[in-house]
């Protein structure tokens, strides 16, 4: 294997996706099955999140699990006594011939390497939000995707639920949309930001656990019980922060309704940003230019207690623990709760309003939509020819905190052409053993 990934082989990459980016998506490479037929999945991670994905495609075949701790693992390796079960991802893939698709569901630094192994084998994947842990990351995985004929879905559960907001914003509801606010409660109470220095060593690591396989492709380090579990959100190195975590979520709804790709510039404000975590709080403005009969939009980020201005609400009291975004039409406004009924605003002026005919087609659900595409070559609603620009464009943003400075971004060559400085964040070096 290659000891990293490097500058050359990133932007070689990056050069062959960057050409495709408006290309229509190829679907499965493997000949379709019947849709009553079982599909063999493996899944790499199985504790927390990773068992409520293993849950949701549980009516398949599971064949093979991976986990690097076996505490964490213990009741999903129970309850499929059949599967064979591993802690290495990357010796399950290389045997097995019998996988047709893969769910990963591990820490942020982690999904590239699993995803592009699995998909460069020909099986399809799912993968956890967000796609990848940097922008180069994420181009190389929709070219993988796209070179294999796989079929993909990003972790974004949530994507059905806004079908009927994107209907009313396209049908102009609320009219031409200039700005979106996008609000969520992460990461106060959910893990720590902020840290200035890493974490003291508490090791050794307990013995169920395989330290070195759960750092991956990360720079060695020695334990410490700051990293795990979940906390790990809160520390550059493995996780993306509060905008990580939910940006894909929040941002899906207005990336959806209002077609958006590559926004031509980020600036981001913040509490203090150190080289080990992510801030307390921040909000970042994304600018995206004009799309097909759509204005130019400004779409805000908020997270750690930050709101958007009193009047933009309404006069709706949002509660603490609110995730989802507002949109601001020349007609209106309307609210898109994370997974909830969208409301048009103010709403006095709508209680008339004649909704329109739903035309969008109903998801049978989010992982079943993936399974069955998988089965028959059908499309998905998050696949990573959607899902890859919207991760870009939230990491983006990690980007922009981190450099200090606004950022004029080339999406086509993945470079900030005002901030040399920038390039450092757009892709990571991989340690020894470890590739795409």
């Amino acid at each position: 294997m290659s000891e990293h990934l490097s500058r050359r082989r990133f932007l070689m990459n990056v050069s062959l996706a960057g050409t495709a980016l408006l290309t229509d998506p190829s679907w499965s490479q493997t000949a379709p099955k019947s849709p009553n037929d079982k599909l063999n999945i493996a899944c790499i991670g199985v504790g927390g999140q990773g068992a409520a994905d293993l849950e949701a495609v549980s009516s398949q075949n599971i064949v093979a699990m991976c986990d690097v701790d076996d505490a964490r693992a213990a009741a999903s390796f129970k309850a499929y006594p059949n599967a064979r079960k591993y802690r290495d991802y990357r010796k399950m893939l290389d045997e097995g011939k019998d996988i047709e698709a893969v769910v990963v569901t591990i820490p942020d630094h982690s999904h590239a390497s699993a995803a592009v192994m699995a998909m460069k084998l020909g099986k399809h994947v799912y993968c956890q939000k967000p796609l990848a842990h940097s922008i180069a990351e994420a181009r190389v995985m929709l070219d993988t995707s796209r070179k294999q004929k796989v079929v993909t879905q990003m972790g974004i559960q949530g994507h059905p639920s806004y079908v009927r907001a994107v209907e009313l914003i396209q049908t102009g509801a609320i009219g031409p949309v200039r700005e979106v606010h996008v609000i969520t409660d992460r990461p106060h109470g959910w893990w720590p930001q902020g840290m200035t220095t890493p974490p003291a060593n508490t090791g050794p690591a307990p013995a169920t656990l395989d330290w070195d396989l759960w750092l991956g492709p990360a720079a060695k380090r020695d334990y410490s019980a700051a990293y795990l579990p979940f906390i790990w959100r809160g520390w550059w190195d493995f996780g993306t922060g509060a905008l990580g975590d939910m940006g894909c979520h929040l941002m899906d709804a207005p990336f959806w309704a209002l077609k958006l790709r590559a926004p031509t510039s980020v600036e981001a404000t913040s509490t203090p940003v150190s080289a080990v975590s992510p801030p307390l709080a921040s909000v970042i403005k994304y600018q995206f230019p004009a799309r097909e009969d759509m204005p130019p939009v400004v779409v805000t980020w908020y997270d750690g207690g930050n709101r958007p201005p009193t009047d933009a609400l309404e006069g709706q009291k949002l509660d603490p623990t609110f995730n989802g975004s507002l949109f601001v039409g020349d007609k209106g406004k309307l609210l898109a709760p994370h997974g909830g009924d969208p409301k048009l605003l103010p709403e006095a002026q709508f209680v008339d309003f004649k909704p329109p005919a739903p035309f969008l087609p109903r998801s049978p659900g989010h992982y079943l939509e993936w399974i069955e595409a998988c089965k028959t070559g059908g499309p998905t609603g998050a696949s990573f020819e959607y899902s890859v620009p919207l991760t870009e464009t939230v990491l983006l943003g990690n980007v922009a905190l981190r450099t200090g400075q606004p950022i004029q971004w080339d999406a086509r060559r993945l470079r900030a052409t005002n901030c040399p400085a920038a390039h450092q964040f757009v892709h990571y070096k991989y340690r020894t053993g470890w590739r795409l």
